[in-house]
């Protein structure tokens, strides 16, 4: 995914990912320099049946944002 980013940013194009994305799967395609955009919102509406709409936009957010903090290094050891 991430040589497939890179070629893509090559011809000028945006990365978006998404569509099978989980809490579980998240971090390493988020983590990923140049994915512009993550779908995921079938899981999230899925997931929301069950923990709130709340809580799971929460959830997937601070994965979303650790893993991209980490890709950065950004965040401490």
């Amino acid at each position: 995914m991430e040589d497939a980013t890179r070629f893509a940013e090559g011809l000028g194009l945006e990365v978006r990912a998404g569509h099978g994305l989980s809490f579980d799967t998240v971090g390493p395609i988020a983590a990923i320099r140049g994915v512009v955009e993550l779908n995921i919102g079938h899981f999230l509406i899925g997931e929301a049946i069950f923990t709130g709409l709340d809580s799971a936009l929460r959830r997937m957010r601070s994965l979303m944002d650790n893993a991209r903090a980490d890709a950065l290094g950004e965040r401490g050891a």
